[in-house]
């Protein structure tokens, strides 16, 4: 599940299109092939709109740059149509879709039904029971009448069909009104997929229920864990207490997710899942005309049908602001929220650019005046918009000290500014100019392309509109946005959403139901598999890098330039990259962010950041802990501008107490936030489980010495940053020569480097016996990781490591989630991988995981270990992952500047060669007893470190020490401060 991103996105012309205020943006029609389309004129994706016979949209944007496809097959409905009394539905069909049907996903179809009939309706009698003990009773037989109908099951045969194609990123996710299926497949395998997906769609089966609802519980549970999953519920609740934006929620309730209804399911299926309901939407390698002929044949069978009208009673106007407060253990927060309306209007089109003119990243309101004047920690504006309304949504983090009123206060005061017109004269013309090159970049990925084709449909937004946005910007004046937010953005007409730290004492989980573990059938195939299998495809030639061939070299003054040439475009982008990180200089990382705040005697920080924002250029220095790289992209026809001003602002910015201060109080408030956040305290037990007490991750400043900063230190390493040995990355329109060129004259650099800082080292450790690493955390499930370090680095072994991640730990059709999620129930995200470090002097790495709820603890550490210990042998699933191994290094391309960075990869590994060519020839001849052999001599009876993050009122001490010594980590201790 997912909700739809808060995200900012104008259409704009790609370069080598006419773009103007005068082109006219159209719809036509043309027919090719014997069939109809539309398409509009000036289009950057060229995408043609079919609608066939019974209904069903098809979508296709042609695009050739690499052989794969990305394909969505869109439902407009989502949890917005879920029954009132059956929250959640949409969402348990989604998981649903992928267990296949009559034809799939069965052993012995005619034994199987009755089964699956028998637990239909205990379902209806568990449903309509209010008697616990009787629940219990029919329960206990849907899970024996389910272990019955497990044998005649195949699990995750519509994943391991995929795999074998060579799919990438099977998945699909539901939101309000939308229920989408994806998948990155070749496109020579285009044929099987189709095959495959007009089964999967024409009489899904609904087997494995109760295993994956244990899923969707688990999934809930997550949520209940999640602050910004309960802030957005808060605010969409009292935005829309009318429409079921508000009224439901996507995953559901409790009580609807305890009482779940398979003939519900089913009906919405028949209901909503018609043709004329639904889209295929495609980008990639294709011949429309081609394609087009394939969907038609393969969903002619597919029957229209009339889709249930929503309708619901409109809002009522906001007359005074509506306060929400959340609480939980991440840092606290605000939010505030304007209702708008639906997507397809003006004025939600209006509504992106106003979201824009608040925060674009560099110079919005809220980007100059709240956060380069360091007044909130964060600070953003983003345009929500939904079919029937929109929303604008202010969200703000204090720093230390600072009140969630206050926050609020300095947000509003942004909104008055808006409202009074009080922001740069040249803002939306420099929104536009930015767009440009964001179009630009969507438009190189047939996945972004694909993405924004998909959102537009489900969404109900004309595509014509889209497509001719930029201009209608370029038409949209000053007085325009004033008087739209003079229209909308009234004193009182808002919801605020005050999210506290501290405990939430509204969260009910959902309990953990008695499940007997269910059969997978790892080594059954179907019939239909096989068929799928024996379908041909065109073969596909793998394209490998050869680095002399493929990247040019140059030399600015002494510096090394290596480079790409981009002959698509007007896109360029640079690096500079540095073979020292935050182990040369704690130091380092700081004086990359107080550089963002700082400015030259010429010019201030906010005019930097207006400069680099009108060029639509941007500059970004990125500190890792042995390499540092400072980037810089934009425009081709900027570039000379864009490194300009970078060079004068690293070469002469000054030093600024009150900016120090401030980012001071900043860097505070920020590590105090990491404390609060799960997701950081398991990062620094892992970092412990692998180095010790002194690690990389508490490898930074103590308060005293952050206290102790000096401003002309920061600014003295800022100055100097050049001086250091450093190779240049040019990708862009120029050649490696010409590039040069211009870098030899823009670039400052010394006659001779100076040596990096001595770098620190770490020393990873492997313990000779098991270890429990506890940080308590106020959360309803548990997270587990086991962590251990492995043998030395081997290129030789990269091709058995590529098969045994993807045979054990990888996807929905390894060893690991078909055991642990499929069988047993125990998680909704469950994994395991033997990690390749960066460079060759570092040791392999293993790291297994769970995230599971807490009365569950002791079955998932089991059942995990049981793995661990015993790879279960499948030579079916070795067969699916050598095929999806090989059919995506044959379809994967290495493109742009990405060239670059995986030769410099290679050179880190000891390499001058591609590694995936050495892994291709190889993987055809592995099978499951070199991955065994691997198993049994890295990971089988192998001491691990437990890194667990949960509440210490759900996992006992008692508990912990059963798997090992239990080591219970101070957090100042764990984070270094």
């Amino acid at each position: 599940m997912k909700l739809k991103p808060l995200i900012f996105a104008l259409w704009v012309m790609v370069a080598g299109e006419t773009a103007s205020a005068q082109t006219q943006y159209a719809w036509k029609q043309a027919t090719a092939n014997g069939y109809t389309y539309k398409y509009v004129t000036s289009d950057p994706t060229h995408a043609r709109f079919y609608t066939l016979n019974n209904g069903l949209t098809v979508i296709l944007s042609a695009t050739p740059k690499q052989p794969r496809i990305q394909a969505y097959i869109a439902v407009k409905a989502g949890s917005k149509t879920d029954p009132a009394n059956h929250t959640g539905l949409a969402h348990y069909l989604e998981h649903m879709m992928f267990k296949g049907t009559n034809k799939y996903g069965s052993l012995d179809w005619a034994k199987e039904k009755p089964l699956l009939d028998k637990i239909d309706n205990l379902y209806e009698q568990y449903n309509s029971t209010t008697d616990e003990v009787k629940r219990k009773e029919i329960y206990k037989q849907i899970d024996q009448t389910s272990g019955e109908a497990a044998k005649f099951a195949i699990a995750n045969e519509y994943d391991k069909m995929m795999a074998g194609m060579g799919a990438q990123g099977s998945n699909a996710f539901t939101s309000f009104e939308q229920t989408v299926y994806t998948e990155d497949i070749p496109s020579a395998s285009v044929d099987k997929f189709l095959t495959l997906q007009a089964e999967r769609f024409r009489q899904p089966i609904f087997r494995i229920f109760h295993t994956e609802l244990e899923a969707v519980y688990e999934e809930k549970n997550r949520t209940l864990d999640s602050d910004p999953n309960k802030v957005s519920e808060a605010m969409f609740a009292a935005l829309f207490p009318n429409n079921n934006y508000g009224r439901q929620t996507t995953i559901g309730t409790v009580e609807h997710l305890k009482n779940p209804s398979l003939k519900a399911i089913r009906n919405y299926y028949y209901s909503y899942y018609v043709p004329n309901n639904m889209g295929i939407i495609m980008s990639g390698d294709f011949n429309p005309d081609v394609m087009i002929k394939k969907i038609d044949q393969h969903f002619v069978s597919m029957v229209r049908k009339p889709v249930p009208a929503y309708t619901f009673a409109p809002e009522k106007p906001i007359s005074s602001p509506i306060q929400k407060d959340v609480y939980g253990p991440n840092p606290e927060n605000l939010t505030i929220a304007y209702r708008f309306p639906g997507a397809n209007t003006r004025d939600a089109q209006l509504l992106n650019l106003v979201g824009a003119i608040l925060t674009n990243g560099k110079a919005g309101l809220f980007d100059l005046d709240l956060i380069k004047k360091q007044k909130l920690l964060s600070a953003r504006a983003s345009a929500y918009t939904l079919k029937d309304y929109s929303a604008l949504v202010l969200q703000g983090n204090p720093v230390k000290g600072q009140t969630l009123d206050e926050v609020r206060s300095l947000m509003l005061t942004e909104i008055d500014k808006l409202k009074k017109g009080d922001f740069s004269d040249d803002l939306i013309a420099s929104i536009a100019n930015n767009n440009k090159k964001n179009i630009i970049l969507q438009s190189e990925n047939y996945g972004a392309r694909a993405g924004n084709l998909m959102d537009a449909f489900t969404s109900g937004v004309d595509w014509r509109t889209s497509v001719a946005e930029v201009d209608e910007l370029s038409k949209i004046t000053k007085p325009q946005i004033v008087a739209f937010a003079n229209k909308y953005l009234n004193d009182n007409d808002y919801v605020v959403v005050y999210k506290h730290q501290g405990e939430d004492k509204n969260i009910v989980k959902v309990d953990k139901p008695t499940i007997t573990p269910v059969a997978v059938n790892r080594e059954a195939q179907s019939d239909f598999l096989k068929s799928i299998n024996d379908m041909p495809s065109n073969p596909v030639q793998p394209v490998w890098l050869d680095y002399a061939r493929d990247i040019q070299h140059a030399k600015a003054g002494q510096v090394d330039v290596l480079a790409v040439q981009n002959k698509d475009n007007s896109i360029f982008r640079l690096y500079y990259r540095y073979d020292m990180g935050s182990w040369n200089s704690k130091l380092l990382p700081i004086a990359a962010q107080y550089l963002q705040f700082l400015g030259t005697n010429k010019m201030s920080a906010e005019d930097f950041s207006k400069a680099f924002y009108k060029l639509a250029a941007s500059y970004n220095i990125t500190t890792g802990t042995d390499i540092t790289t400072v980037s810089i992209n934009g425009l081709q026809e900027n570039f000379n501008q864009a490194l300009s001003l970078y060079e004068d602002l690293i070469a002469n910015c000054k030093p600024d107490e009150e900016a120090l201060q401030g980012l001071k109080v900043r860097l505070k408030k920020t590590r105090e936030n990491a404390k609060l956040n799960k997701a950081a305290i398991m990062a620094g037990l892992m970092s412990y489980a692998q180095y010790g007490a002194q690690n990389p991750f508490n490898n930074t400043l103590t308060n005293e010495e952050l206290d102790n900063l000096k401003a002309d230190d920061l600014v003295a390493l800022l100055h100097s940053l050049s001086a250091y040995k450093h190779t240049i990355l040019y990708y862009g329109p120029q050649n490696a020569n010409a590039a040069a060129s211009t870098l030899a004259v823009l670039h400052r650099m010394p006659n001779t480097f100076v040596a990096y800082p001595q770098a620190k080292q770490f020393t990873r450790v492997n313990p000779d016996k098991t270890r429990v690493l506890f940080a308590n955390y106020d959360m309803v499930q548990a997270e587990i990781n086991w962590v251990r370090n492995e043998s030395p680095y081997d290129a030789a072994k990269t091709p058995t490591i590529e098969l045994y991640n993807n045979y054990f730990g990888g996807g929905m059709s390894g060893i690991v989630f078909q055991t642990i999620r499929e069988s047993k129930a125990l998680a909704y995200s469950t994994y395991a991988y033997y990690v390749s470090p960066s460079k060759k002097e570092d040791p392999n790495y293993f790291v297994a995981y769970v995230g599971t709820q807490a009365d569950k603890f002791n079955d998932a550490i089991k059942g995990m270990n049981e793995l661990l210990t015993d790879m279960p042998e499948s030579e079916k699933i070795v067969t699916v992952a050598r095929q999806n191994i090989r059919k995506s290094l044959e379809t994967d391309r290495i493109m742009q500047d990405d060239i670059l960075f995986n030769y410099l990869a290679a050179q880190r590994h000891g390499l001058d060669y591609d590694a995936r060519k050495t892994t291709y020839a190889a993987i055809d001849k592995l099978n499951y007893a070199d991955i065994k052999a691997f198993h049994e001599s890295e990971i089988k009876n192998k001491p691990f470190t437990y890194c667990v993050v949960a509440s210490d009122k759900r996992v006992s001490d008692d508990v912990l020490k059963k798997y090992g010594e239990l080591i219970k980590l101070d957090l100042t201790q764990l984070f270094g401060y």
